[in-house]
C-alpha cells in the first residue's frame, strides 16, 4: 500500500483490495441526492459504508459533510437515513455530529424557504471512543480569558444548585460543534474545476483532532484535493480516491502546486480563466482542459 498517492477507480471496489483497519481517520463528502452534476456519477451509500468500517482501525474515525435535498417542499433524509443505517447496520457509532456553518447563496428561497446556512458533518467513530483526541490545535480565545469572576452556579440533574464560586476564566476555549466557517471560497482558482468543494479548514481541523502524528487520511471521493492537501499541510499521510480521472489529476496539481489557502505566504499558480479572458472563472468543464495543458 503505497502511502500518500492518488487512486483513480471507484471507492468501494477500491477499498476491497485493502487491508482491515489500515486507515485513522477518513473525511470526505459524497456527491449526495444529485445535488451536484458529479461527471454523471452515483454513489452506493451504505455500500460505501461497510467498505469504509473494514479499513478503519479499532478507534478510527470517519467524517461526512452532507446535507439534503429539497423535494417537493420537504427535505430527503438523505443524511439522518444515512447515519442510522451506518450505525445501526455497518457497526459505527455517532461519536458526535458537528455543524459546518456558512453564508447561503443571496436569496436562495427568498419567498418559501429558509436560507441554508449550515451543513451537517456527522463524526463516525469504530468502537466506543476515538484512538486518538486533541483538541488543543482548535481552541480559540476566550473573550475574558484570564479575568476573576464568580459563576458556576449550575443546577445539577437533582435539581439542586451548586453554590456560586470565584474562577478565573481560562485564556482559551474549546470552539464546540459549530464550525463557522465562511464559504465564500478559500480563493483558490484551481478548486473552480470541481463543482462542489468545501474549505481546506474542515478536514485541516479534523486531521488535527482525530489524526495522530505518522497517520494514514483517507478520502474515497477525493474530488479538488482539499483532504489530501490539509493532510499533506499537517504531515499526516494520505490515499485519495476518485473515480474521475479529471478530478484525479485536478486533485495531482493541487498537490504538486501547494494550491490552499492555509499556506503561508499562498499565491493561486493557475488562474482558471475562460479562454484567458481576465475576471471571468471558467466553468468545469472549460478548466479541465487548462489544467491538463499545464496553465
Amino acid at each position: 500500500m503505497k502511502r500518500n498517492t492518488i487512486i483513480c477507480g471507484d471507492g468501494v471496489r477500491v477499498l476491497a483490495d485493502f487491508p482491515a483497519e489500515c486507515f485513522d481517520l477518513t473525511v470526505f463528502s459524497p456527491p449526495y441526492d444529485g445535488l451536484r452534476d458529479y461527471n454523471g456519477f452515483t454513489l452506493d451509500l451504505h455500500g460505501l459504508g461497510a467498505a469504509l468500517f473494514r479499513v478503519t482501525k479499532s478507534g478510527g474515525v470517519v467524517v461526512m459533510v452532507i446535507q439534503d435535498q429539497t423535494r417537493g417542499g420537504r427535505k430527503s433524509l438523505t443524511s439522518f437515513r444515512t447515519i442510522l443505517d451506518w450505525c445501526d447496520n455497518i457497526g459505527f457509532g455517532l461519536w458526535e455530529c458537528v455543524i459546518y456553518h456558512r453564508h447561503g447563496k443571496d436569496g436562495a428561497w427568498w419567498q418559501r424557504r429558509l436560507r441554508v446556512d449550515h451543513e451537517y458533518m456527522p463524526v463516525f467513530v469504530k468502537g466506543d471512543k476515538p484512538a486518538y483526541f486533541n483538541k488543543q490545535p482548535l481552541k480559540i480565545p476566550t473573550k475574558h480569558g484570564g479575568k476573576a469572576m464568580t459563576g458556576g452556579a449550575n443546577r445539577n440533574k437533582d435539581n439542586r444548585t451548586v453554590a456560586s464560586a470565584p474562577m478565573v476564566i481560562n485564556a482559551e476555549k474549546c470552539p464546540g460543534t459549530i464550525w463557522n466557517i465562511s464559504n465564500g471560497g478559500d480563493k483558490v482558482q484551481m478548486k473552480r474545476a470541481h463543482p462542489a468543494t468545501y474549505p481546506d479548514r474542515i478536514p485541516y481541523q479534523f486531521i488535527q483532532l482525530f489524526c495522530p502524528p505518522g497517520g494514514l487520511v483517507l478520502d474515497p471521493m477525493l474530488g479538488s484535493g482539499s483532504t489530501a492537501m490539509a493532510a499533506k499541510l499537517l504531515g499526516r499521510d494520505y490515499i485519495g480516491i476518485d473515480i474521475s480521472e479529471e478530478y484525479c489529476l485536478l486533485a495531482q496539481k493541487r498537490l504538486a502546486q501547494n494550491q490552499s489557502n492555509l499556506v503561508a505566504g499562498f499565491r493561486n499558480a493557475v488562474p482558471l480563466t475562460n479562454g484567458g479572458v481576465s475576471g471571468k472563472n471558467a466553468t468545469p468543464a472549460e478548466a479541465m482542459p487548462l489544467l491538463a495543458a499545464g496553465k
